[in-house]
């Protein structure tokens, strides 16, 4: 049995450990909330340049492979898959990133054939290397609070790879912000870019200048570019939620234990003196018989 003195600096131990993840709590919670805005304010931008996205592949044809933009052409087989992780790049955030890389791990299965991998964040790219995956680029250390030009980057790295042919189809893998509590793993397929058919756009004749054509030209890396940020912004969300909570349980763990140890404590110091005033007794007695 552990003495009372290795009791207590166990004690004190878990009490050190409990400050440290509660300020981490705290720090998370304050960075949640700015990212939790960030994703939720993206949000309706990403959704109006859909909008325009469809009514603009409603009325500019797509059947002519000559005249279609590259990013929006389709393999007739689909050879080379290409996928963007994105992961955090530090721990203590629950099961987020171990979640991620199974729906990674489980999309290439589906695919049959071992994809080019472009990843963002140290968990992704370490979980890959150690597979032996290719990875063909990596971005890290995009920060807690990522702007639009740090992400385009990754953006024009799947389009230039698209438009070469390196890779037929280029897909997302990202956690998607549900709510504090929930971050669910999503697959997105990037390229070649699907417009979104939106019902509100039928039978209205917009006029765009100069033309339709051009216009979707500008649109079509612009809406790939968005949607890798927005990935990112809620990649960010789901991260500081999942470490919040994370530091949270990790606060109520170490303080139910402190209270189980001082309980094991008071039980063993009081087994001490009830000890301490046997031995006194006894000494008594012994006396009392000579």
């Amino acid at each position: 049995m552990a003495t009372l003195r290795q009791i207590r600096r166990r004690i004190r131990s878990i009490q050190n450990t409990a400050k440290i993840t509660k300020a981490m709590e705290l720090v998370a919670a304050s960075k949640m909330r700015r990212a939790q805005a960030a994703a939720l304010a993206g949000r309706p931008y990403a959704e109006k340049m859909r909008w325009v996205l469809a009514d603009l592949a409603e009325t500019v044809p797509l059947a002519d492979p000559e005249t279609l933009h590259p990013l929006l052409r389709r393999r007739e087989t689909v050879q080379t898959v290409e996928v963007i992780l994105i992961t955090p790049d530090r721990g203590l955030c629950g099961g987020l990133p171990t979640n991620l890389n199974r729906r990674v791990a489980q999309f290439m299965l589906e695919a049959g054939k071992p994809p080019r991998a472009v990843v963002v964040g140290r968990k992704g790219r370490d979980f890959l290397r150690r597979t032996g995956q290719n990875v063909v680029a990596e971005f890290i250390d995009l920060g807690d609070r990522p702007g639009y030009e740090d992400v385009r980057p990754i953006a024009q790295v799947a389009m230039q790879d698209f438009v070469e042919g390196h890779a037929d189809e280029v897909h997302l893998v990202y956690a998607q912000f549900v709510s504090t509590m929930v971050q669910r793993p999503e697959v997105f397929k990037l390229l070649p870019v699907a417009p979104p058919e939106e019902a509100a756009t039928w039978g209205v004749d917009y006029i765009y200048e100069p033309d339709r054509e051009t216009v979707l030209a500008q649109l079509l890396p612009r809406y790939v570019e968005r949607q890798v940020y927005e990935a990112v912004l809620e990649a960010i969300a789901s991260e500081q939620s999942a470490r919040m909570v994370a530091m949270r349980n990790a606060t109520e763990n170490a303080n139910q234990m402190v209270e189980e140890l001082t309980l094991v404590y008071n039980k063993a110091r009081q087994e001490t003196i009830t000890k301490e005033l046997l031995d006194i007794a006894g000494g008594v007695e012994a006396l009392r018989a000579r």
